[in-house]
């Protein structure tokens, strides 16, 4: 696990970046460090367009957070969507901003910088005549077709603030977010597709809306499909955005005004709105996502992710109009119609930077390199990894037989709270570790705190912390500032508290072991359940893994491992032992599962993170807690792992 892999020379060959070498690197970090404030000013200076340019960066820091919370840049004014779009026009305006990929393989749009400036003018127009001003919410609860970023600019271009959900929630999620944003307006269509279904996105915003008012709904034709309509809140998108104006004067905004409230899982089960700002976020995405994957002009980039997570703000949407690339969005999955989907659309369209996350990779290489090896990937220079912790073999795989070796991959580590990237590799200059994230960007401080609250100094392993505020941190938690405080400025006075357990090695490499309730202590051993999953995927046998521990009688803890095997294999007698063999081997003598459960498929979101919220309350035997199953891409398998739980000896 410990090997180092370097830069492939074509990756660094021609980077535009001005950190694209180690010395660089080192020079970003020290200056980031004696002067972040400075340092961030600077950055927000030269990348973003202001109205009004900010004379300061920081104010304010984690002790105060409660009484007075920090901010960036407060004496300057911007609309974010002039760094987006209309200062592109003068040497951009034909080129593609967004390349839309439909459900069906070569079903494309183009969307050049002028053509996108437009809609976003006519949509903001619409939205302005159906009420929506400055400061007002508005949900957006769609599928990935380029209307959702239009939407998305739309609300900036107003001052609105936009709180994207994803296309997959239920109803009562939905209903949740509407209520708690006090959204005035919400934007849909009439389905969505994904994986060759539909996606009845228009009927679960009527069922949602039964009992919670909205002013208006805008709804976008996608398939023509028929929906049920409410005369006078219900409105056409086609009827009133394509006629609305050309042209629309985007909002002055304040630096730390609101951008968008975006959800997230709470540990209390209310989903907690996680605020970010228009200034630092911006900068944030848009320096990140031009150093981390050395974005050249001349990039056809696919992040592959759904704009209805922070991924898909940051890394479909904010950071590469920001700087001006042609950004994909793609509507469908992985595996349809087959498993070539992904290298089918390199191929095709010549993409250079690939950002897709760990579990799709695990579930791609169960098929076996053919797939892949029947499509062009020459195009290919960058490959990312994004939402969780990546195994070494699943690297390997991606970094091997995706990339031939041509490649470098950045395996990057960031949260909703974040922004954007904090720990990774940047593309040309960050030699690689298969399963680490290898180093902080500049300006990033990490933090170990060991188990007895001590701060680490060298190797070591720990929980995760931030020392110093960053530009694209969340600012708050919507209408429940105590609750942001509370999450993660209480446990560590004074630091950030990432809520993820980190192994730092001799070389200051990071590797993040999972979410801190994903850590199990067997007998006093903590051990990481992402160390128990990349020890059994790493078997020929395995796919894919999940693990959690339950309650243990002797042992405090027990290890339960949810397996899938590859095509075509039984789950013979000895299998268990032989992949507690692996475990020992990869991990220790005291690493062992003590239950192999071998299921059809793992509980996923369609965004393809794995829920273990399910698989820990089905190990604890309490399968009627499971809470709400609507964010599934496959809500059957649950039944298929709780009906085979049942039949587990424990």
């Amino acid at each position: 696990m410990s090997e180092t892999v370097p830069v492939p020379d074509r990756v660094r060959a021609g980077s535009p970046s001005k950190i694209a070498s180690r010395a660089a690197y080192l020079d970003a970090v020290a200056h980031a460090t004696a002067d972040p404030s400075g340092y961030w000013l600077h950055q927000a200076w030269e990348r973003l367009q202001w109205r009004t340019p900010p004379t300061h960066g920081l104010k304010g820091d984690y002790h105060s957070v409660l009484e007075r919370p920090f901010t960036w840049f407060d004496d300057g004014e911007l609309n974010v969507t002039e760094t987006c779009l209309d200062r592109h026009l003068a040497t951009r305006a034909d080129k593609t901003a967004i390349l839309w990929e439909g459900d069906e393989p070569g079903q494309s749009r183009r969307l050049s910088y002028a053509d996108l400036h437009r809609e976003v003018c006519r949509a903001a127009n619409a939205l302005a005549g159906l009420g929506v001003g400055k400061g007002d919410r508005v949900v957006i609860y769609m599928g990935m077709v380029p209307e959702a970023a239009i939407a998305m600019l739309a609300c900036a271009r107003l001052g609105a603030v936009h709180s994207v959900v994803f296309g997959g929630f239920s109803a009562d999620s939905l209903r949740d977010r509407v209520a708690d944003s006090g959204a005035k307006v919400l934007i849909t269509q009439d389905e969505g597709r994904r994986g060759g279904k539909p996606v009845p996105l228009k009927a679960v915003v009527d069922d949602a809306l039964r009992d919670q008012a909205v002013d208006k709904v805008l709804v976008y034709r996608h398939t023509g499909s028929a929906v049920n309509w409410t005369a006078g809140r219900d409105v056409w998108w086609h009827e009133v955005v394509p006629g609305a104006g050309d042209t629309r004067k985007a909002e002055v905004c304040n630096a730390e005004d609101p951008l968008f409230i975006l959800y997230t899982s709470g540990s209390t089960g209310k989903p907690k709105g996680l605020l970010h700002t228009c200034a630092g976020y911006l900068l944030w995405v848009t320096w990140t996502c031009q150093v981390t994957f050395d974005l050249r002009d001349d990039d056809v980039y696919a992040c592959v992710a759904d704009v209805g997570w922070i991924t898909g703000h940051s890394y479909i949407v904010y950071g590469p109009l920001a700087n001006g690339a042609t950004t994909t969005m793609f509507e469908s999955i992985p595996t349809y119609p087959d498993p070539g989907r992904y290298w089918d659309l390199v191929q095709r369209h010549r993409i250079t930077i690939l950002y897709t996350a760990p579990t799709a990779l695990r579930a791609l290489a169960a098929y076996g390199d053919g797939p892949v090896k029947k499509y062009d990937r020459s195009s290919l220079r960058v490959l990312g990894t994004v939402g969780e912790p990546i195994n070494p073999d699943a690297w390997r795989w991606y970094h091997e037989v995706v990339g031939e070796e041509r490649c470098t991959v950045v395996d990057t580590w960031w949260q909703t709270e974040t922004g954007g990237h904090m720990i990774t590799p940047i593309a040309p200059v960050t030699a690689t570790k298969p399963g680490s994230a290898t180093l902080p960007v500049p300006g990033v401080l990490p933090v170990v705190f060991d188990g007895r609250d001590h701060i680490l100094v060298g190797p070591g392993e720990g929980k995760l912390c931030i020392a110093h505020p960053w530009p694209g941190q969340a600012r708050t938690v919507w209408g429940d500032h105590e609750r942001y405080v509370q999450t993660y400025f209480t446990a560590y006075k004074g630091y950030y508290f990432t809520g993820d357990g980190v192994r730092r090695d001799k070389d200051g490499y990071y590797w993040i072991t999972g979410r801190v309730d994903d850590v199990i202590n067997v007998s006093g051993h903590r051990m990481g359940t992402a160390e128990f999953e990349s020890a059994l995927v790493s078997a020929d046998e395995v796919a894919e893994a999940a693990v959690v521990g339950y309650p243990h009688d002797v042992k405090g803890q027990g290890v339960w491992a949810y397996v899938v095997l590859q095509p075509g294999t039984v789950p013979s007698h000895d299998l268990p032992a032989r992949l507690n063999g692996v475990c020992r081997k990869v991990i220790g003598a005291h690493a062992r599962v003590d239950i192999f459960q071998f299921v059809p498929g793992l509980p996923k979101t369609r965004s393809g993170k794995v829920m273990r919220r399910i698989l820990r309350k089905v190990a604890e035997g309490m399968p009627e807690s499971l809470g709400d199953l609507s964010t599934l891409a496959d809500p059957g398998v649950v039944s298929s792992i709780v009906d085979g739980a049942a039949q587990v000896q424990r």
